[in-house]
């Protein structure tokens, strides 16, 4: 084995050794935002609302069974229009993680083609190399 050849290879090994670094650094990151979207479902505020909405419900009923202080159907139409408000919410909520799921997604998707990329020219490189 030559300088030359050597001296390429030790360069090659290098090359791959920083990248593997940065792939872990990447990998290191990539979990980190993953576990701070799985590990807390609901904010502050959302907690707020369901506490609410919950109260809500619960005064309707109470005074329902308790009292007659609104009319009949009345506590019922505003239970079923706060639960409907609840749903549409909730719809809301789900949309906006559907929306960051896709967007986590599209971006290792995005990485994955680039290090696809990469290895395709370093296999190009090596094979190059070898037939030297």
């Amino acid at each position: 084995m030559n300088d030359k050849s050597k001296r390429h290879s030790d360069e090659t090994r290098e090359e791959l050794l920083g990248e593997i670094e940065e792939f872990e650094r990447e990998r290191e990151q990539l979990k980190e935002v993953l576990g701070r979207i799985g590990g807390r479902n609901f904010s502050k505020k959302d907690n707020w609302i369901n506490i609410g909405f919950l109260i809500l419900i619960l005064v309707l009923f109470v005074l329902e069974l308790t009292t007659h202080f609104l009319p009949r159907l009345i506590s019922l139409e505003l239970g079923v229009l706060l639960v409907s408000i609840k749903i549409v919410f909730m719809i809301h909520s789900q949309q906006k993680v559907n929306h960051f799921q896709f967007w986590i997604l599209n971006s290792i998707e995005y990485r994955m083609n680039d290090i696809s990329k990469m290895v395709r020219k370093m296999d190009h490189r090596l094979k190059d190399d070898k037939a030297d």
